[in-house]
């Protein structure tokens, strides 16, 4: 009998319209994902699924990085590694519309000083930029920038897996902080369930092919977890949650430290 319901399963999960339906969900959270953190003009305009797609936000990264890492190798011909890392960086400001550095910007504005929070998340909320979120954005982008022009050795694949990392870093702010913005706000719908674990089967992607870098796999990895950890631990000790400015800077802080720490000894290629 359990035999004969098992069969009975399998049956209806390989049919050829459910095979086609679940291709078709499948597409539905990747093209959500694209279009929440790019502006790729990719689907049709307003597919949004806030829980399904959260899982694909390290495929985003890899396809920015893949299309950054092509543009390297294209503008090397033409340009220095210095003025080629800077294009690169505008490059990837282009692809996401600025929408993390926005974040960036705002999240320095409000955490900056000892504000309460509420009048923190106030300030998040804000559309203009103070000087602290102009300082901040500038600080992010010439770290980004300095580390990657220094980079040699594994240029390319380092160009391809650290925004898959950036965005990774999306998700352990959504499962491990809950959301400073219960009335609503840019991040909500990534909020309405707990994250579960086997979301997190987009880390397989970076860390796979970090382990074509050799040993440096390993500070690679552990850099990334020490980043995480340190802003996540910032988040909750200043004002306890997390907000979509915050996941914003959480991925542009990510991204700015491994460039940096790629850059640094054997890594970059010294």
């Amino acid at each position: 009998m359990i035999a004969k319901f098992a069969r009975l399963e399998f049956e209806l999960f390989t049919t050829p319209s459910n095979k086609i339906q679940i291709r078709e969900r499948l597409m539905k959270k990747i093209i959500a994902a694209i279009q929440f953190i790019t502006v790729i003009p990719l689907g049709k305009p307003g597919t949004y699924d806030p829980t399904g797609m959260i899982a694909f936000f390290p495929f985003v990264g890899l396809l920015l990085g893949g299309i950054v890492s092509v543009f390297d190798l294209v503008i090397l011909n033409i340009w220095s590694p210095v003025t080629a890392s800077l294009l690169d960086v505008i490059l990837l400001i282009m692809l996401t519309g600025a929408l993390h550095i926005d974040g960036l910007a705002d999240t320095a504005d409000g955490l900056y000083g000892n504000r309460p929070r509420e009048k923190a998340l106030a300030i998040m909320k804000d559309s203009r930029v103070g000087a602290m979120g102009l300082v901040a954005v500038f600080c992010g982008l010439s770290v980004k920038w300095a580390g990657l022009a220094e980079i040699s050795v594994h240029r390319s694949l380092l160009l391809l897996i650290i925004p898959v990392y950036a965005r990774s870093s999306m998700l352990f702010g959504i499962r491990f902080l809950e959301y400073g913005r219960p009335g609503g706000g840019a991040g909500h719908g990534v909020f309405t369930e707990k994250l579960a674990a086997r979301s997190f089967w987009g880390l397989v992607i970076p860390v796979t092919l970090s382990f074509f870098l050799g040993w440096s796999a390993v500070v690679l990895n552990l850099g990334f977890a020490v980043i995480v950890m340190c802003t996540l631990g910032f988040y909750r000790r200043r004002i306890g949650c997390i907000t979509g400015d915050m996941l914003g800077a959480l991925t542009e802080v990510t991204e700015a430290g491994l460039f940096l720490l790629a850059a640094a000894g054997g890594m970059a290629g010294y």
